[in-house]
């Protein structure tokens, strides 16, 4: 590895510990607890260090948290459950323990958007702004297919899949540029180094419980996602990366005329020159766009 491709960290983070819900929570922290908190959830097969690009492009004090889910990064790596009521009440305890007597900012990435979206409309006090990155919801189910459904989760669960492995930390850079083409080298390699670790025989192994790749037991309502997000009461910013995966998702949730989401209160910024993870390759432009959506909503604070 040459020195070009050291990421040069801003803003380092500090790393906190917490027990929440029988599981022990790794989280990072930046910037001094007086700033104004604002709460960051990474996405699926994702962790909390990924936002630091993010963070090291903020213009104003803040004290960002970011969790590695439960099953994810440093966090405990074999827990009994990952459903979606499970994230959803691990947050209300994180959020509790970091700001209990305010409302609170929420940012979430994808998976995270869609844990963060639930809690907003669950409890709609709590939450003062909430930013959804790329967090469309996932396609509605059918329950015609339960049967089917229940038995591949169990059928798989009698053998635990597995992630892939890698030779180096470089092939696994290499991997995550391939997706994500306007990443540079060395954001790739930072994120490599906290996406995985050397395991025993040498090989590159990800930090996350192969548990996550079952298929869920449950199927997807939509109905009770759109529920919650009717329920939302707090300003939402709903940011979409110009060449995401999820391009119809996308399109459907950006025209003024669709009604692919229940956000009330919404406005939308698309990020050109990059697809879905919008936090690795144009994390200058989603601060930007973060920083002015928030700054009218508490003038004086940002």
């Amino acid at each position: 590895m040459t020195k070009s491709q050291k990421y040069s960290v801003v803003n380092k983070p500090c790393s906190a510990w917490l027990n929440v819900r029988g599981v022990r929570y790794h989280l990072l922290e930046w910037g001094d607890a007086s700033n104004p908190l604002l709460m960051m959830l990474h996405g699926w097969a994702d962790c909390a260090a990924s936002f630091q690009f993010l963070v090291d492009e903020l213009q104003h004090d803040w004290f960002v948290v970011a969790p590695d889910w439960r099953g994810f990064g440093r966090s405990h790596l074999r827990c009994e459950g990952y459903w979606f009521p499970d994230y959803v009440a691990d947050l209300d305890i994180l959020l509790t323990h970091y700001q209990a007597a305010e409302s609170v900012r929420l940012l979430g990435h994808s998976m995270g958007a869609n844990i963060a979206g639930l809690y907003a409309g669950i409890f709609p006090e709590r939450v003062r702004s909430f930013i959804n990155v790329e967090g469309f919801g996932l396609a509605d189910s059918d329950p015609r297919k339960a049967p089917e459904n229940y038995r591949r989760w169990i059928t798989q669960s009698r053998q635990m899949p597995a992630y892939s492995t890698y030779k180096t930390l470089d092939e696994l850079a290499n991997r995550i540029r391939k997706r994500n083409p306007s990443m540079s080298p060395d954001k790739a390699r930072f994120v490599a180094e906290h996406w995985a670790m050397a395991s025993e025989d040498g090989s590159i192994v990800l930090r996350a419980d192969p548990a996550h790749k079952l298929p869920n037991a449950v199927q997807y309502r939509r109905a009770e996602a759109q529920a919650c997000w009717e329920n939302v009461t707090a300003p939402v910013l709903l940011v979409i990366g110009e060449n995401t995966d999820f391009t119809a998702a996308a399109k459907d949730w950006i025209d003024p005329g669709g009604a692919a989401h229940q956000f009330r209160d919404h406005q939308s910024a698309v990020i050109a020159g990059c697809g879905h993870m919008v936090h690795f390759e144009q994390p200058a432009a989603l601060a930007k766009a973060i920083e002015s959506f928030l700054q009218p909503l508490q003038p004086g604070v940002v």
